[in-house]
C-alpha cells in the first residue's frame, strides 16, 4: 500500500494494452471492449455518493492508470468464455482494492502527488483520503458479495495479504532475516497477491477448470512481482517522468528498492560515497542526482535486474501447460513487457 504498490498504474487509461496490442486484432479488440466496460463501472461505483465523498472518490478513477489488474483478469478469462457477464464485475472489484490501497499509500507515504496530479490527502486532508479508501474498499465489497461466497472469501483472504504485507514492511526485518527475501516476500504480499486474483477472478468466472485457474493464478503472483520490480527499477533508470512519478523518488522517501538493498549490502571502498547517500531519505535535488548517477552504474542494479529477468521468466514458464491461444500470447508479451521497459 505505498506508493510502489501502485506505480504500475500511472500513464493514462487508453494509452495501450502493455505490449499486447500486437497479439491477434480480434483478442486486443475483446480486451480493449472490456477495459472500456470496466472504466464504465467504475465510475459508475462512484456516481451515486454524497457530493464531497464522490468527488474524492472519482479522484484516481478519473486520473486514468494502466488498469493492469483488469488487463490481466480480462485477459485470463479467454481461456474459457470472455463474454461471461461476472468476468468484468470481478475486475471491477480488483480495481476498486487497488484503487483504495491507493489513497491510503497517500497517507503514509505524505505523497503530495499521484498519477500526475495532486493526491487526495493534499487535495483535501488526510482524514478525507483515509475514508474514501474505506469507501472504495466497501463499495468493492459490495460488488463482490454479489459474485458468491467463494469470490467474497478470496477477497477477503487478498486483502488479508495486502494489509500483512503493509504490516511486515512497516515494521521491517526481524532478527537476522535476510533483507533481500523479506523485500520480495513483502511485495508478494503488497502486489502480487492482488494480482494474482485478478487472474484467478477472470478465470473463475470465465468458467476456466481447476488446472487453468491454478496455472493463472501462479502466473499473476509472479508477474505481479516482476512488474513491481520494473516500476521500482524503471525510478531509478529513468531519466525523465516516464514512470508518471519524479525519478528518485523512493530515494527521496527513504524507501529501500531492491537495488538499493543489494548496494547496501556492499562493502567496496569505491561505493562508500553512494551507500552513505542511499543510506537515509534525501532531500536535496543534486545529491539525488548523484546517487541515481551512481546506483544506474552499480552492480547492484546489474542484480536487481537479474531478479527481475528471473521472476520474468517464472511467469513465462508457468503458462507451458495453457492452451496455445492469443490469451496465451499476451500474457507471456507482458513478461518480456515488464523487462523491456526499464531499459
Amino acid at each position: 500500500m505505498n506508493t510502489r504498490t501502485a506505480g504500475m498504474d500511472v500513464a493514462p487509461t487508453g494509452t495501450g494494452l502493455l505490449g499486447i496490442e500486437a497479439i491477434e486484432p480480434e483478442f486486443a479488440a475483446s480486451v480493449r471492449a472490456g477495459l472500456g466496460q470496466v472504466e464504465d463501472a467504475l465510475r459508475t461505483a462512484v456516481s451515486d455518493a454524497d457530493p464531497l465523498v464522490g468527488s474524492a472518490a472519482r479522484h484516481l478513477v478519473e486520473a486514468g492508470g494502466k488498469r493492469f489488474r483488469p488487463l490481466l483478469a480480462l485477459s485470463a478469462a479467454h481461456f474459457g468464455n470472455p463474454e461471461a457477464p461476472a468476468v468484468v464485475q470481478a475486475a471491477v472489484v480488483a480495481e476498486l482494492t487497488h484503487l483504495a490501497t491507493l489513497y491510503h499509500d497517500d497517507v503514509m507515504d505524505e505523497a503530495p502527488v499521484r498519477r500526475g496530479a495532486p493526491s487526495a490527502n493534499a487535495r483535501w486532508t488526510n482524514t478525507i483520503a483515509i475514508l474514501t479508501g474505506d469507501y472504495l474498499f466497501a463499495r468493492a465489497s459490495d460488488l463482490v458479495a454479489d459474485l458468491g461466497p467463494e469470490a467474497v472469501r478470496l477477497q477477503a483472504r487478498t486483502f488479508a495479504r495486502l494489509v500483512t504485507g503493509q504490516i511486515r514492511e512497516t515494521a521491517g526485518p526481524l532478527g537476522d532475516t535476510d533483507a533481500v527475501e523479506f523485500h520480495l516476500h513483502v511485495l508478494a504480499e503488497k502486489t502480487g497477491s492482488l494480482i494474482a486474483t485478478s487472474a484467478r477472478f477472470g478465470a473463475m468466472f470465465a468458467g476456466c477448470g481447476p488446472a487453468i485457474t491454478e496455472t493463472l493464478t501462479a502466473y499473476g503472483e509472479e508477474i505481479g512481482v516482476a512488474f513491481q520490480l520494473s516500476d521500482d527499477l524503471l525510478d531509478i533508470a529513468s531519466t525523465s517522468a516516464e514512470s508518471g512519478k519524479t525519478p528518485g523518488t523512493d530515494l527521496r522517501e527513504g524507501v529501500p528498492t531492491l537495488a538499493v538493498l543489494h548496494a547496501l549490502a556492499g562493502d567496496d571502498p569505491a561505493e562508500a560515497r553512494m551507500r552513505e547517500l542511499i543510506s537515509r531519505p534525501i532531500s536535496d535535488d543534486d545529491e539525488v542526482a548523484e546517487a541515481l548517477g551512481l546506483l544506474r552504474e552499480s552492480p547492484a542494479m546489474a542484480t536487481a535486474r537479474e531478479t527481475l529477468a528471473a521472476y520474468a521468466q517464472r511467469a513465462r514458464d508457468s503458462l507451458a501447460t495453457l492452451p496455445d491461444v492469443p490469451a496465451r500470447r499476451a500474457l507471456e508479451s507482458l513478461t518480456y513487457y515488464v523487462v523491456d521497459r526499464t531499459g
